[in-house]
């Protein structure tokens, strides 16, 4: 897997000596991308480099190559992932800050008394009182982190730390991670249900099928807020809107057209399932583990050969996290391919669209960042019991009506778009009766 590796390098403040540094990377192979000059003086210059390299080895060939040049310092060379993990991602912070006695007899004692009070004679003032009404809880057994597999849930901690903070940067929902340490069904399950009264939310993430599925049915039964898991349903919105996109690219309509989905893991079995709400004239699935394929009959999904799949059907999505799968034979004349895994998918777009396919995408933007944020925000606000088929389209349809022309999906770092979402997602839980108004916090 590719690196980015940031070297912090002192070179003599002299015309030329930069591109000598430039010359001397590219000779050892590395790709420079950000380049960041901290410090200038009179004799000599500061500056922090980012390059990818391949690994860690060609990175410290690179460190060797440099300190070889005359005049030139490498005065640290880091893993630039590793640099800003360090200390963790998150913080748990005051947002009214104690400055005075008085302060402090208003947030904590005698003041803090009446609040309580308050919550007892009416439970629901818990969303506007305290962080309740705007929190989720990421909930993780690490069984089945992208990419990595069951690694457990300590070492899958930087991953729920970064959902934290996607959900604080571009949705204003403060998210804690909870770790737990447990791949028996029914104690996760007993655990979340115990922990769940401290959050507005549940997001679920990264459990392994079909556990994730028994989990997810168990919470939305047993809880009074909604529950996601966004592996399943936050990839699903984000896919569906992609879907929608490159479907008035290539001149289709989702509802006239077929669907086919290639695996039918958490997320697989997502889109499908809505691509199916979606209102698809048919959906077409093919797995070749056969347990997945009683769940997605309960769909309505069709289960078939990947021949028959490619054969019959305008829109393809896969995600199988296996590399060149889709053989460009296989490619029918103006098909959608949407070939999702990362880093290598399927088949690649440019192969797909020499093929003869009307549209062809990789999942390098299709992001489920662009999802969970807004989802969630709009579930809260609306005080929704849960987050439904509905919610889910109306967040797709507003990804879609929101990217460029030339793009797939719009700008996920963009918090305007989440909360286009997430007010998209509050009218749809209004609108299919699932909204609880008087349970939704009045600030988020």
């Amino acid at each position: 897997m590719p690196l980015d590796y940031t070297y912090r390098i002192q070179l003599p403040h002299r015309t030329g000596q930069f591109a000598r540094v430039a010359g001397t990377i590219a000779e050892g192979g590395g790709l420079i991308g950000d380049v960041t000059t901290i410090n200038v003086g009179r004799d000599a210059s500061i500056r922090e480099i980012t390059l990818e390299v391949e690994d860690r080895e060609q990175a410290e060939n690179i460190a060797e190559m440099l300190r070889s040049l005359e005049g030139v310092q490498v005065l640290w060379a880091r893993d630039r992932a590793l640099l800003k993990h360090e200390g963790g991602k998150l913080v748990i912070q005051s947002v009214q800050p104690v400055r005075t006695v008085q302060d402090m007899r208003d947030v904590y004692t005698p003041g803090v008394a009446r609040a309580c009070e308050a919550i007892v004679e009416d439970p629901a003032l818990a969303g506007e009182l305290t962080m309740i009404g705007r929190s989720v809880a990421v909930c993780t057994n690490g069984t089945r982190v992208l990419g990595l597999g069951d690694i457990g849930p300590v070492a899958s901690m930087p991953v729920m730390e970064g959902k934290a903070v996607f959900y604080q940067q571009l949705a204003g929902v403060s998210a804690m991670p909870i770790l737990i340490d447990t791949k028996d069904v029914e104690t996760f399950v007993e655990t979340v249900v115990r922990i769940a009264p401290g959050f507005g939310g549940i997001h679920l993430e990264d459990i392994s099928a079909p556990e994730c599925f028994e989990i997810e049915a168990r919470l939305i039964e047993e809880l009074p807020q909604p529950v996601m898991h966004d592996d399943v349903h936050g990839t699903a919105v984000v896919t569906l809107g992609a879907a929608l996109v490159a479907c008035r690219n290539a001149g289709l309509t989702l509802q006239e057209e077929v669907v086919g989905q290639i695996g039918l893991g958490a997320a697989g079995f997502g889109i499908a399932a809505l691509m199916a709400d979606a209102g698809a004239s048919r959906v077409l699935a093919t797995d070749p583990n056969p347990a997945s394929h009683e769940r997605a009959e309960e769909k309505g999904i069709e289960v078939v050969e990947m021949e028959t799949l490619m054969r019959e059907a305008d829109v393809v999505v896969a995600t199988t996290g296996v590399p060149g799968l889709i053989k460009p034979e296989a490619v029918r004349e103006g098909q959608v391919i949407l070939a999702l895994t990362n880093p290598y998918p399927e088949i690649e777009p440019e192969t797909a669209l020499e093929a003869g396919a009307a549209f062809a995408a990789d999942g390098k933007s299709v992001n489920n960042v662009l999802g969970y944020p807004g989802i969630f925000r709009g579930a809260l606000l609306s005080g929704a019991k849960q987050i439904n088929p509905e919610m889910k389209i109306a967040a797709a349809e507003v990804i879609a009506d929101l990217t460029h022309e030339s793009d797939l999906v719009p700008d996920a770092l963009d918090p305007g778009v989440h909360h286009r979402v997430a007010d998209a997602v509050r009218a749809a839980a209004v609108k299919s009766g699932v909204a609880r108004l008087d349970l939704a916090p009045k600030v988020l």
